[in-house]
């Protein structure tokens, strides 16, 4: 043990973590050659690979996959203790790692990143866009964003924002050339913007008035990964679009973009911020859930006074 210390099994658990040494070594703030070097140290001063290396992946072998099962939970602990230590001390800090779907990111996270941040310079915030689902405590965040149909019951969860709801809208000179849909299964005669997902999922887009769900599944004039797409292309008539309002709302307001189906879209509750509910927070993610807290109730205050 005397030719190991705590930096040399942190890189190992988060090259093992990761698969990714450049992803790593950002984790770590090292460089990928420094990281490198500090494992293939570690191989041979323990005489066994503990994982294979090509220029696109990483493999752990059995070794590493046997070390990694005993070191990772003991760094998690050895983690969450000096966490607490940090905790004592009067001004939170340290690294706060949050994932998100890029709609929570946008809408919800993304306005309150910089007065966070002012307010407690000593904390160094990382928000990865993801809009797969991924285990949080696997992958090494703090904290989570998803939707409340999607939470694991063992996770703590906290409300980020006011309840949303989606809108299907097109440029105002292609609902003047095409018309308006009436009912959601107009839809499927207009050419439509359809979002694909990392999975590989397309999914329906679903309706509910009074009570019936409607789906549908209409035709993908075009098929966009990133929202950036879709936006510029709704604007430029490329046909409907259903988003969250709030990517929409200022070129609704504007008339650049007409909104239809209102009242087949009805409200649902926005994102929720979760961690794991079995651990004390560290003190950079207690002090984010205060910080949302005051920001909700900021929030509403300023719509009762409108």
């Amino acid at each position: 043990m005397q030719d190991f210390d705590l930096r040399d099994l942190d890189a190992f658990v988060a090259v093992a973590r990761t698969r990714n040494f450049r992803r790593a070594a950002l984790e770590q703030r090292v460089s990928v050659s420094s990281l490198s070097q500090r494992l293939r140290d570690m191989e041979e001063r323990l005489g066994v690979r503990l994982m294979n290396r090509t220029t696109r992946s990483v493999a752990l072998t059995e070794a590493g996959e046997l070390l990694l099962a005993r070191v990772g939970p003991a760094m998690s602990d050895v983690g969450d203790a000096l966490n607490q230590v940090r905790g004592l001390r009067a001004v939170p800090s340290g690294r706060l790692r949050i994932n998100a779907p890029p709609p929570a990111v946008d809408l919800a996270l993304a306005p309150m990143v910089g007065p966070f941040l002012a307010k407690y310079p000593q904390v160094d915030l990382e928000i990865v866009a993801d809009s797969g689902f991924v285990d949080i405590v696997a992958q090494g965040f703090d904290a989570g964003v998803r939707y409340g149909e999607h939470l694991a019951q063992d996770m703590i969860a906290v409300p980020l924002g006011a309840p949303q709801r989606y809108a299907v809208v097109a440029s105002r000179d292609y609902v003047a050339k095409h018309g308006r849909p009436m009912h959601p299964k107009d839809l499927l005669k207009h050419a439509c913007i359809r979002t694909r997902f990392s999975s590989g999922v397309m999914f329906d887009w679903e309706f509910e008035k009074n009570g019936r769900l409607v789906k549908v599944s209409p035709p993908a004039k075009l098929v966009a990964t990133y929202l950036g797409l879709a936006l510029r292309a709704v604007h430029d008539g490329v046909g409907y679009w259903a988003t969250f309002e709030g990517y929409v709302r200022y070129g609704v307001k504007s008339g650049a973009l007409v909104s239809v189906l209102d009242d087949w879209c009805p409200p649902f509750d926005g994102p929720f911020l979760y961690y794991p509910g079995r651990r004390q927070p560290p003190p950079a993610l207690a002090a984010f859930v205060a910080f949302v807290a005051d920001w909700r109730k900021q929030a509403r205050s300023k719509t009762k006074a409108t």
